[in-house]
């Protein structure tokens, strides 16, 4: 993945907490920390299970989670914006969504109530149909395919757009499984 900006300018705080966030959510790190929690409780009777002995884990452990939960925010808002921006382009390069969606974060509770009705009952609508297939088909994946390919290649040089669409129609026609025709019903003297 390629940053628009060189490392060196990064935010000092957001690399950071970044890298520890990884860090901290490792297998090795928390191996480590559950073997401290382990040899912790192990000279308890050592140290007499003293009031001390107790401070010990309890700062230890009150700090590192006081300081952790700043850090696994900021990652996590990043990581809440960056999906938001990927949500918003698929929005708004699809031609059937809604571009109202590509802000719906910032719509108060009330608001997005009423689009969870709407969605709903496209739902609802889905359900009744008879099948996955009528709502979800191969043939209607294939469109939308040719549709956005169509979309983003120029006519090649040398080909007019109604040789180009010909030509399209043709590799569809190949791609498809020929449909078997019925059989004809045969009149068999036994079977009456």
């Amino acid at each position: 993945m390629k940053h628009s900006q060189p490392a060196s300018k990064r935010n000092f705080f957001e690399t950071f907490a970044t890298k520890v966030t990884k860090a901290t959510g490792s297998t090795p790190v928390f191996i480590t920390a559950f073997a401290v929690v382990l040899i912790w409780a192990l000279t308890g009777p050592i140290f007499d299970y003293s009031e001390t002995w107790q401070l010990v884990i309890n700062t230890g452990t009150t700090i590192i989670t006081f300081l952790m939960v700043f850090l696994i925010q900021k990652t996590q808002n990043k990581d809440s914006l960056a999906i938001q921006l990927k949500l918003n382009e698929l929005v708004a390069s699809s031609r059937s969504a809604s571009n109202r969606l590509v802000d719906v974060e910032d719509l108060t509770e009330e608001e997005m109530e009423v689009l969870k009705k709407f969605y709903m009952k496209l739902a609802t609508l889905s359900k009744k149909e008879s099948a996955l297939r009528l709502s979800h088909s191969i043939d209607e994946a294939e469109e939308k395919h040719r549709e956005k390919t169509k979309a983003t290649k120029a006519p090649q040089k040398g080909k007019t757009k109604q040789a180009s669409a010909a030509t399209e129609k043709e590799a569809s026609a190949k791609k498809r499984k020929p449909r078997r025709k019925p059989r004809p019903k045969q009149d068999n003297p036994e079977k009456e």
